[in-house]
């Protein structure tokens, strides 16, 4: 195992204690081509949130373990200090500064996410985990994203073009977020 492996093992293994230990602001292990599993992991502030940025006390990560050979994403989201009490999450389809569409929902107290949709913890701190599979994607249509083609979210997520966040009753529109960042920063 080379040492950029041995490094991804261990800082995947480590999970957010390395992130806060690094200061990094994304940590992921691409694997061996486009068929082995890889981590993502981010924090969320109202900083990056679109259309416009927001001076909020929420903060949040998520943590991503994407498989593409068995099809499945396992994820855990966590937030803290929220202004609004908290309504959902999703996975969008969107480039940074952009807002898009909704691929993915991670929770949600609105009755609207999919048969199977975990309701997002309304305690402040939260934390909601999961595992979605291509039953789980729902678009968005209107981007090229039809309900059930997980490839093509896979590829949206390799292309730096998807975004997590946390909506909450004082930002409907989103109150912490950021980018889904596949590759390696050293």
């Amino acid at each position: 195992m080379n040492t950029l492996k041995q490094w991804c093992v261990v800082a995947s293994a480590a999970g957010l204690g390395a992130v806060a230990v690094l200061g990094a602001g994304a940590v992921a292990s691409a694997g061996d081509g486009n068929h082995g599993s890889f981590t993502i992991t981010e924090r969320l502030s109202g900083y990056h949130e679109t259309p416009l940025a927001l001076s909020t006390s929420g903060q949040g990560s998520i943590r991503l373990r994407i498989d593409p050979g068995a099809g499945t994403i396992a994820y855990t989201v966590r937030y803290a200090n929220l202004e609004g009490t908290v309504t959902q999450s999703h996975i969008h389809f969107g480039s940074p500064s952009q807002t898009g569409g909704i691929s993915v929902f991670l929770c949600s107290n609105l009755g609207n996410g999919p048969a199977g949709t975990p309701a997002c913890p309304t305690t402040n701190p939260g934390e909601v985990s999961g595992t979605l599979r291509a039953a789980d994607v729902i678009g968005p249509s209107g981007q090229g994203i039809a309900p059930g083609e997980f490839s093509e979210l896979l590829a949206a997520i390799r292309a730096d073009s998807t975004y997590a966040n946390v909506h909450s009753t004082k930002y409907p529109g989103g109150e912490i977020r950021n980018q889904l960042r596949p590759h390696d920063h050293h």
